[in-house]
């Protein structure tokens, strides 16, 4: 099973910390060797930075541990190749344009026979079934909406389209265009929301902990969702089967 971290804040932030942790099921506490990658949103611009490396290896990981890029909406993923050869054109997250403006997939899972064609402006450049089904959401939606829609209106065409391709397997995914942070769980994903009081947290993967304290504002807040939870002594939120979840500015919207 692949690995998947979401960020999404209120004001940008580093994703240091957490990353820091996330890169050892790389490769090192867990068994997903085959390739990561990250990209940052900076406004319309966009940070994306892919290795065929293991994370827990890669020097290109190494420069995201230390680089503190700030953003308010990320996305990571840890590759475990179940479909696709092992190099650079299938490590996720994938990038596309739609609306004049760049989205960001990564997928955890397997899904069988979900080829759909693709008649649009979007096709895969590798060979996975998660960037097949990315080019066939990002099809999907353009031809829902004539422009970029509401974060709402967004949520609801993929309620509608995610379980037309979770038929087929497994389908954890995280998406965002830079506005909002989407995340839908077929199995493994959860999230938790950082607000004031800041605590300190302690990461599970590293010998590592952080008093968010000393980094925040009374103002700030941040939503990290992941395939298992990242620290050990915060309180997580399981995603049901099935739900989709939407962040904004570092909150859960609830529909």
């Amino acid at each position: 099973m692949c690995q998947l971290l979401g960020m999404n804040c209120n004001t940008p932030t580093d994703v240091t910390f957490s990353f820091t942790g996330f890169a050892q099921r790389g490769g090192r506490t867990d068994h997903h060797s085959d390739g990561w990658g990250i990209a940052f949103f900076e406004d319309r611009g966009l940070r994306h930075f892919v290795d065929h490396l293991p994370a827990c290896e890669s020097p290109v990981a190494e420069l995201i541990r230390r680089y503190p890029i700030r953003s308010r909406n990320v996305i990571s993923h840890i590759r475990k190749a179940t479909q696709g050869e092992v190099n650079l054109q299938n490590c996720h997250p994938f990038v596309r344009e739609l609306w004049g403006r760049y989205w960001v997939f990564a997928h955890n899972g397997d899904l069988k026979d979900f080829r759909p064609r693709l008649h649009g402006s979007f096709h895969p450049v590798g060979n996975t079934d998660s960037e097949h089904a990315f080019c066939w959401l990002m099809q999907e939606l353009s031809k829902s909406h004539a422009d970029v829609p509401s974060i709402s209106e967004l949520t609801l065409t993929l309620k509608e389209l995610a379980p037309r391709a979770a038929r087929h397997g497994t389908f954890n995914f995280m998406l965002s265009n830079g506005q909002a942070l989407w995340a839908h769980a077929s199995t493994h994903l959860c999230s938790v929301e950082r607000q004031h009081p800041f605590a300190t947290a302690q990461l599970a993967d590293e010998d590592l902990s952080m008093d968010f304290a000393e980094h925040t504002t009374p103002q700030d807040r941040v939503a990290v969702v992941v395939t298992t939870p990242l620290t050990t002594n915060e309180e997580w939120s399981t995603f049901a089967p099935g739900e989709l979840r939407v962040f904004v500015d570092g909150r859960r919207v609830i529909d």
